[in-house]
């Protein structure tokens, strides 16, 4: 039987076969993925063939079937556990927020390059919007304007107060969109002002830390009733990330991408080289300061955990 993986609690995984029918199953004996080396070896959106165990409505996956793309982060303060946090994706959505929590363009950033590094479009969606100030507001037009000037769309919303929320449920119709965020960026809160009556649980903002707590804690497929599929993720508090080599770095950030053919040096690595096509074009304002220091923190291999 072949199936979608529609949600993973660790050991245990939910199949939904062709005719929508869901089945829990395990994975069969020491499963590794080709060249992959994680914690997951089957990550929600993985298409994949099972058998039923004799007598029961459980089955054992025997097969991950190839993957067409998916995002993977590396926990940063255990370097090597890596995971798969979605896979097979029309689009990646990263929940943002300006303020409690404060989403750092550094790990805006970091996203960015790993949806852009598995050919992945990605779209930013600045959350609570009826908390901003006068103040809060023009920040949030910058923001917008650095990421939309890149070809990243924007969207601004408030989950709490339903505005902007049918944009949303357009941009996801029909695609299968994984969603992303740190924990207390009002991720369920949000899937829940999209998908009304779906009732995920929502959190509160730790008030020492200003953090937010876990409220999902795994994986999950949501199916959209006004069409497409949603992945919901457990909230990220550090982004690390996986399988780029430094020389290949800028290719994912598009500013420099493109002018990688007018630096000097073939193997430039945009950092102290003279001729440098990036250098220059930092120093003249055109690539943003912040932008550039993301690119020397991924390149360093430097925590992010904003």
């Amino acid at each position: 039987m072949r199936g979608i993986v529609t949600k993973s609690t660790g050991s245990w995984y939910q199949v939904m076969d062709d005719d929508g029918q869901n089945y829990e199953c395990r994975i069969k004996g020491k499963f590794r993925t080709q060249g992959i080396k994680t914690t997951n070896p089957i990550a929600v959106g993985d298409f994949v063939e099972f058998e039923l165990e004799p007598g029961q409505q459980s089955g054992v996956i025997n097969t991950l079937l190839p993957r067409r793309n998916y995002i993977i982060r590396r926990s940063v303060n255990l370097s090597k556990q890596t995971q798969i946090i979605g896979a097979n994706l029309d689009q990646a959505v990263l929940v943002v927020t300006l303020a409690s929590p404060a989403t750092s363009t550094g790990f805006i950033d970091r996203f960015l390059v790993t949806a852009e590094a598995y050919s992945i479009p990605a779209i930013l969606v600045f959350n609570k919007l009826d908390l901003f100030s006068e103040e809060g507001l023009e920040i949030l037009a910058e923001y917008m304007a650095l990421y939309e000037g890149l070809g990243y769309p924007c969207y601004a919303v408030s989950a709490l107060k339903g505005e902007h929320i049918q944009e949303l449920q357009e941009l996801l119709k029909d695609k299968t969109t994984l969603v992303s965020g740190h924990s207390g960026v009002g991720k369920s809160t949000l899937i829940n002002a999209v998908v009304p009556g779906l009732e995920l649980k929502t959190g509160i903002i730790s008030e020492w830390s200003d953090k937010g707590k876990h409220t999902t804690t795994f994986a999950e497929m949501i199916m959209l009733p006004f069409g497409g599929k949603l992945i919901d993720t457990p909230g990220i508090r550090e982004l690390g990330i996986v399988d780029i080599e430094p020389q290949e770095l800028s290719h994912y950030f598009p500013e420099m991408r493109a002018l990688m053919n007018q630096c000097k040096f073939h193997n430039c690595r945009h950092i102290n080289e003279p001729g440098c096509a990036v250098l220059e074009a930092l120093e003249n304002g055109e690539i943003d300061p912040s932008r550039y220091d993301s690119y020397l923190s991924i390149y360093n291999n430097e925590n992010n955990r904003k």
